[in-house]
């Protein structure tokens, strides 16, 4: 298990001392190196003693020495500088492209790690590490889960600089882009950017005084205005609805003179979403924060307290939609406003990316640390991956920590990518 033998090597899990050339010369690791996860050598600038003499160079790790060649590493000058050959098996002298002939070492992987190791792979528990979490000292335990929150934002940094490009670079659109995917809580998520990016913004701005214009431009775009979208139960009471009438006729006109294409109403999911969910209310709640400018980035920026973006974040729904939840479909009156549950995940998954992001591309620390002091400052989110881990003893403090968890859930224990985690690492080492 190749995989398996570069950790060993990577963490020095195997005995520090008796180890050998196949040519009976004593080797000393000083240095593992500087693993390589993309093409060539797997470790770069190792330091090893080999005989007494320190080599410093690039370290190849095989289950058998044989793969060299299965690998073509012999006809590979990349290869060249190889000062020692790992393999779990040492079948055959291996040789590199300028005739040279690296000294090679058997190293096995410890028992008790491939057992540990198989035991975390085949548990159906999650998470399968959770025996050793209680053991842990608590800064160890602090210090990757600050690397697990620093990974999740760097994760959503990336997607916030890919609206960026398909904003044509306007921060601005891409931010008004992030409030809208979140708006879509997850379900309507990605229909709902996709709404967002295929507005018009600059165009839209024109009529940022006029709701109901903005409203019209919105819910055209949605693709909510045509009838096919609507159930066949209420596709009359629609037709019949005069301010449904009013909409359609003025987004006709904005489609005409802007030339603009809506999205595929069939995006749109309703299967067993409250009606307080249904994307009629969440856009006609944008269409509030963007006509009372609380869609702006700068003005985000330039916000420190709190409770003032949590305020930016609040909105209503349009007067219409105060009585009903979809077009012809009328409700009790309500406001409609957000819950502070809701604002809460809108702080977690768009303010404080949002501000982390813009700070690595203005190279703004004091932007960056204000993400890390909001997600301190806000509750843990609520879940199921919280809850897990709070069972096993793992202490579960802000928001900052519940997102190191989803982190960690999705990208490391769900991809069973124990070898990454540190949680993993301490798993592995430990005696039977």
């Amino acid at each position: 298990m190749e995989q398996l033998l570069h950790y060993c090597w990577k963490h020095k899990l195997y005995p520090l001392q008796g180890l050998h050339t196949t040519d009976g010369e004593p080797v000393e690791v000083i240095d593992p190196g500087l693993h390589n996860f993309n093409a060539g050598p797997d470790f770069f600038n190792a330091k090893v003693k080999i005989g007494g003499t320190l080599w410093v160079g690039n370290v190849e790790i095989h289950d058998k020495s044989s793969d060299w060649f299965l690998h073509g590493h012999e006809r590979d000058p990349h290869y060249n500088n190889t000062v020692l050959h790992v393999a779990g098996r040492v079948d055959c002298v291996v040789t590199t492209a300028n005739g040279l002939q690296p000294p090679q070492v058997e190293l096995a992987v410890p028992d008790t790690v491939r057992h540990n190791y198989e035991e975390l792979l085949r548990t159906d528990t999650y998470p399968p590490c959770y025996k050793v979490i209680p053991q842990l000292p608590r800064l160890k335990v602090r210090s990757w889960m600050s690397a697990l929150e620093t990974e999740r934002l760097e994760r959503k940094t990336e997607d916030i600089r890919r609206r960026a490009r398909l904003c044509d670079g306007s921060w601005e659109s891409a931010y008004f882009v992030t409030i809208a995917r979140n708006y879509g809580f997850g379900i309507n998520g990605d229909a709902m950017e996709q709404w967002a990016l295929s507005v018009p913004l600059n165009d839209v701005g024109h009529h940022r005084d006029n709701a109901f214009q903005v409203e019209a431009f919105f819910m055209g775009q949605a693709g909510l205005l045509d009838t096919a979208s609507m159930p066949e139960r209420h596709r009359q009471a629609a037709i019949d609805d005069d301010y449904f009438q009013r909409l359609q006729h003025e987004y006709a006109y904005l489609a005409h003179k802007f030339q603009l294409t809506p999205i595929d109403y069939r995006l749109w999911r309703f299967l067993r979403l409250r009606p307080q969910n249904f994307p009629h209310i969440r856009i006609a709640q944008l269409v509030n924060l963007y006509c009372q400018r609380k869609t702006s980035l700068s003005l985000l920026v330039e916000t420190g307290q709190l409770d003032d973006i949590k305020d930016m974040l609040s909105t209503q729904v349009t007067p219409y939609w105060e009585t009903h939840y979809a077009f012809g479909c009328e409700s009790a009156k309500s406001k409609k406003h957000l819950s502070a549950s809701s604002i809460n995940l809108l702080l977690i998954n768009t303010v404080v990316p949002m501000l982390f992001a813009y700070g690595r591309h203005k190279q703004d620390d004091k932007l960056c640390d204000r993400a890390f002091d909001i997600l301190e400052q806000l509750r843990a989110e609520d879940n199921t991956i919280v809850r897990t881990w709070s069972e096993i003893g793992l202490g579960v403090e802000n928001a900052g920590d519940s997102q190191a968890l989803i982190q960690l859930k999705k990208e490391y224990c769900d991809r069973r990518e124990c070898l990454r985690c540190r949680f993993g690492y301490e798993y592995l080492k430990q005696r039977e």
